[in-house]
């Protein structure tokens, strides 16, 4: 087998030096290889964990995941200090959401961020307090609006002039008023997939800032939402809210829409007479999911964003309103890592283009190695093209690298896990494979196809493994279905 690197994997992926090492940032702190070059988290080995709760498996480190949010609280409250007197953090519970990590998220000092019914119940059963939740979503039914307002949520993010009108009706016909923020969409273009970009014009979220953007002349709907909002005796106006996308590594985006942001809430103070005490700059902090992938640290972030917030500030002459911001990926996703087991293996030959000496019709290798789970535990390749890596988790191997594609189960030639990755050449049946990054957007968006059970979340803390999420079993499908429950 050579140790070259094969023409057919991109032009990111190096051939590694040691495919038993791992490569950080893409793994949660306390996560090793032991001398038998079996992975570990916190001394646990990943072949006890299989043999207690089997594969797949996400596997996550709790004390990483605090550790994490304690640094988003503290990094954001010391740079904002002098400004507003620190940063209210929102956890964004969609990345990955259940009672033990609410209650993680609570203690650590973190508030939490919603965007459904279902995730509002969540806060409940953990004992989350309503004025340390938020709920977000383009389409609230009233079912959720009446629900946020039961709970006293701390704000109703709305997302659009409609929306807007309902939860003021709602509100008002209870009696009450409702918290709210309006969330703005300030034209900046984060450099990331399409489909997780929302800060451009095109998309289902928030209220344009272009003035054009209404029938009325002149006047923009996020305008026209803040003179509604203060129009509305059950709405009390909190401020602005502003998401520019997700996994950005780079601050500049973020520095943008702040200051624009600022202005528009200075304009706004100013035209109609009102105070906006809250600014939200939303989330979609980058992480590293391969090699290549260089998140900044939060101190660094936040520097870049109080900067910004404080010199707009001073130029506008306004007292700077209260900072949110809403980490979720950068809190969660590398805390977790997803265990396979390997099944079927099969290489084939690939067309690549010729070499340097002008060789046409080449072909290369690739290896499918595939694995007992797949895009039912993570649909982000076949969603958003999104790249991951894998280590050979249960042995150590001397074998030469070969490229490889690491595959599902799934009756689909889109079931991805990993689409190019350097693994030992002697992997085989039985063999475990660890996917680092998996904490965030993976279990939120598993599903059941082909009837498969969603896997169980286990969290690991000074050497103890517990289940905090039980994995499904085939009677808990069975189950739902009405023509089999009662036999």
């Amino acid at each position: 087998m050579t140790t070259e690197a094969s023409p057919l994997a991109p032009e990111w992926l190096a051939l590694p030096e040691d495919l038993n090492a791992l490569q950080s940032p893409m793994w949660a702190a306390g996560v090793e290889k032991n001398d038998a070059g079996v992975l570990t988290i916190d001394g646990i080995a990943v072949s006890e964990l299989k043999e207690q709760f089997g594969t797949p498996l996400f596997v996550m480190s709790e004390s990483d995941f605090r550790s994490r949010a304690r640094d988003f609280k503290d990094s954001f409250d010391a740079a904002f200090a002098d400004i507003c007197g620190g940063v209210d953090v929102y956890y964004a519970g969609k990345s990955f959401l259940c009672t033990a990590v609410a209650n993680w998220v609570a203690e650590e000092g973190l508030r939490l961020d919603t965007c459904s019914g279902g995730e509002l119940a969540v806060a409940a059963r953990a004992g989350i307090a309503g004025a340390n939740l938020g709920l977000h979503g383009n389409n609230k039914s009233d079912a959720e609006i009446n629900r946020a307002l039961d709970m006293q949520v701390g704000r109703i993010v709305v997302d659009s002039l409609d929306e807007l009108e309902r939860v003021a009706k709602i509100a008002s016909g209870r009696g009450e008023t409702a918290k709210v923020m309006l969330r703005l969409t300030p034209g900046v273009h984060a450099h990331t997939h399409e489909f997780i970009a929302t800060a451009h014009e095109d998309q289902k979220f928030g209220l344009s800032m272009a003035e054009d953007s209404t029938e009325e002349a002149g006047l923009s709907a996020a305008e026209e939402a803040v003179a509604a909002a203060t129009s509305y005796a059950s709405i009390e106006l909190l401020g602005l809210h502003c998401h520019i996308g997700s996994q950005i590594f780079e601050p500049d985006g973020f520095a943008v829409a702040g200051e624009k942001l600022l202005r528009f809430l200075a304009a706004m103070q100013s035209k109609y007479s009102i105070v906006l005490p809250e600014l939200d700059l939303g989330g979609g902090y980058g992480i590293a999911y391969t090699p290549v992938d260089t998140p900044r640290p939060p101190a660094e972030v936040a520097q870049a964003m109080a900067s910004v917030v404080r010199s707009t500030c001073n130029e506008l002459g306004i007292t700077a309103p209260r900072i949110s911001i809403e980490p979720g990926r950068a809190i969660v996703g590398s805390t977790t890592f997803t265990l396979y087991e390997v099944g079927t293996l099969k290489t084939v030959r690939v067309d690549a283009p010729g070499d340097a000496a002008g060789q046409e019709n080449v072909t290369y290798p690739r290896r499918y190695v595939s694995v007992d789970g797949g895009m039912s535990d993570n649909a982000r390749p076949v969603l958003y093209d999104a790249d991951y890596s894998a280590i050979l988790a249960s042995r150590a191997s001397e074998a030469a690298p070969q490229l490889s594609r690491v595959v599902g189960k799934h009756c689909e030639s889109g079931d991805i896990v990993v689409r190019d990755v350097y693994l030992p050449a002697d992997v085989a049946a039985g063999d475990l494979l660890a996917v680092p990054g998996t904490g965030a957007y993976c279990w939120a968006l598993s599903s059941n196809y082909n009837y498969l059970a969603r896997p169980g979340v286990v969290a690991v803390r000074d050497g103890a493994a517990r289940l905090i999420v039980r994995g499904e079993t085939e009677e808990d499908l069975l189950n739902r279905d009405m023509g089999v429950a009662n036999v």
